[in-house]
């Protein structure tokens, strides 16, 4: 089971967010369906809350329509991306609804949900409530300044808004004040315990993951999951059901979405049982990815949601309809990218949207950087400069070049793949054979350990290997010796062709190209599509969800070394990798910061404009 983090749709998203859940749990699933696993990977667009009504309602625009744009541009997004999910779904969905509601009946029945009341900020000049991700000051914790109203991005700690000091409001710098009202509270502490033992017997997670997230109980109250809003999944319970401006806090129903787009899933396939396979089968291991922002809600909030639900709290309990659900086997969390040395800020112009640079560049460039020079386990900055040497220097120069040379050589001389002589075979030709077959252990090994920069550095040393090989035998001296040149053609097409399969996770659109310059047919690497869908419970809605079909022997080839086939036409290839010219380092900076202007001055604007109302007493 591949969870991947849902993005939220208020805006499309920037290079930074896939470098965190996108291209790692996509690698990671690609993997797993060449070892021949059956493989699950789910998510979607994130849509409830209060983010998406204070932008909807700045646009003039309902929060369903808003949602309804992003939602279509992050799944075309993602798609192009070449993630390969078998459902990107969204959360206004009724299937959602329903599983969520279950969800929050049945943690309310074992006594794990309780009613209560907390202060809720309040704008002065028009009395609304403010979201609590709008309010900023100072994080009683690790004393950051900037923290919001719902989260410290500094140390990661849950916070509520009144916990700040001296809050502010981001909407027009105003200070709200605060008022207590009642919400339904996640009783945490009673969850504690048994959340805590389960994060002790985890093996493998990436440390900074897991002392973060033990840390998180030094100290545990409980969480309000309603808030005072009209937006949002309708509280289940006589009194609230029917009250619209109380709803659901969108952290506990979003965390719900990789159940109920399993349920989702199922129930499109034709089996809509299908899912129990994979979170009531303790057998079945789920790998949540994202970054560390949002660990918190997936090493406790998640975690303690199903404990509730199963009954495994302090206060004791049973499971509801949908059964004892699954605990994480593992949270893989990514460290944060910069962009320039910069942190990245959509309304400050600090961002390359993941649209504008796949617009510029050829997607496995941006897979391939985000792979080599992501935050896999430490803060990384994505810079131009880097992004073009390593597209030149590794992919054209490297790895580019070499399956053109070998291709080359063979549609010159042969015209297809030569037969392997078995008496001009030598030593060094059984060593890079050899090399090439052990690689997919020793580079599997290290996916399977979430460690894939050093999985795509052993690939690409491979690809090292093959060139000095190349280099070393010299086949354009050899042509007098055509059984030679053609084994040593032979050695070199095989091992470009394992190389190519140790890529394949990192790289699925020029594997492709890969698997055709050296005679290959049909798929190698099948990539997703974008189907339009009726919501199942309300045909009326209809949106656009990401899948694909993914299986071993059919589009997907195996993680092992698949013998080339001698007689394969090779015809002259052309180029897998372009180099991009320098001067579109230059270009990119210049672009970069005339945006990074244009934002500050339209978000000074903005801010001006909202103190003049103030100042005038309108709302």
């Amino acid at each position: 089971m591949v969870n991947v983090a849902w993005p939220y749709a208020n805006g499309p998203r920037h290079i930074g967010h896939v470098a965190g859940f996108g291209v790692p749990s996509d690698v990671y699933a690609r993997y797993q369906r060449m070892k021949g696993n059956d493989v699950l990977m789910v998510s979607g667009t994130d849509e409830h809350g209060t983010p998406i009504l204070v932008e909807a309602d700045k646009e003039g625009v309902t929060p369903q329509e808003l949602a309804n744009r992003y939602n279509r541009v992050i799944a075309n997004d993602l798609c192009n991306l070449g993630l390969s999910y078998d459902l990107f779904t969204r959360t206004t969905t009724k299937n959602h609804e329903h599983v969520v509601q279950e969800m929050f009946r049945q943690c309310l029945a074992n006594g794990y949900i309780y009613k209560g009341t907390q202060k809720v900020a309040i704008s002065p000049s028009t009395g609304r409530t403010l979201p609590d991700r709008y309010i900023e000051g100072e994080c009683p914790i690790c004393h950051a300044q900037g923290a919001r109203g719902d989260q410290c991005d500094n140390c990661g700690n849950e916070l509520d808004p009144d916990e700040l000091i001296n809050p502010v409001s981001k909407i027009n710098g105003e200070t709200p004040i605060f008022e207590e009202t009642e919400h339904y509270f996640l009783d945490l502490p009673a969850l504690a315990e048994a959340n805590l033992a389960w994060l002790k017997t985890r093996k493998g997670w990436r440390p900074n993951v897991l002392n973060f997230s033990i840390g998180l109980f030094k100290e545990v109250k409980p969480r309000a999951i309603t808030r005072d809003i009209d937006w949002g999944i309708p509280v289940p319970v006589p009194g609230w059901i029917d009250n619209p401006n109380k709803r659901l806090y969108v952290w506990f129903d979003a965390v719900i979405g990789y159940l109920s787009a399993s349920i989702e899933w199922a129930r499109r396939s034709g089996d809509p049982e299908a899912w129990r396979a994979w979170w009531n089968d303790p057998a079945t291991p789920g790998y949540y990815f994202m970054g560390k922002d949002n660990i918190t809600f997936h090493s406790q909030i998640w975690p303690s949601e199903m404990l509730a639900y199963n009954g495994e709290g302090s206060k004791g309990g049973e499971p509801g309809e949908l059964g004892k659900l699954d605990l994480p086997e593992q949270v893989v969390a990514s460290e944060f990218m910069t962009m320039e040395g910069k942190k990245f800020s959509s309304s400050r112009g600090i961002v390359i949207y993941v649209k504008d640079i796949l617009s510029r560049y050829p997607v496995d460039a941006v897979r391939y950087y985000i792979s080599a020079a992501g935050p896999e386990s430490s803060d990384s900055d994505f810079t131009w400069a880097e992004f073009v040497r390593q597209n030149n220097e590794v992919l054209a120069a490297s790895w580019g070049n070499l399956v053109n040379r070998v291709a080359n050589l063979i549609a010159k001389n042969f015209g297809q793949i030569p037969p392997i002589v078995e008496e001009k075979m030598t030593d060094e030709d059984r060593a890079l054979l050899a090399q090439s077959s052990a690689a997919f252990d020793t580079v599997g090994a290290l996916i399977e350990q979430h460690r894939q920069k050093n999985a795509l550095n052993d690939a690409m040393s491979l690809v090292g290997d093959i060139n000095k090989y190349i280099s070393a035998t010299e086949p354009w001296k050899i042509k007098d010796d055509p059984e030679r040149l053609g084994t040593v053609l032979h050695v070199a097409a095989q091992a470009v062709s394992d190389a190519n399969h140790l890529l394949a996770p990192f790289l699925p659109h020029s594997s492709q190209k890969v698997w055709e310059a050296l005679g290959g047919e049909g798929t190698f690497s099948p990539l997703p599509h974008i189907e339009e869908v009726n919501d199942l419970d309300d045909p009326e809605f209809t949106y656009p969800v990401i899948t694909g079909k993914y299986v071993l022997g059919e589009n997907v080839h195996p993680w092992k070394s698949e013998p080339i086939v001698a007689g394969a036409p090779v015809a002259k290839p052309t180029p897998i990798f372009a180099k991009i010219p320098t001067e579109a380092v230059d270009e990119e900076l210049a672009r970069f910061d005339a945006d990074l202007k244009a934002r500050r001055e339209a978000e000074q604007a903005r801010l001006d404009a909202e103190k003049a109302k103030l100042a005038a007493g309108e709302e």
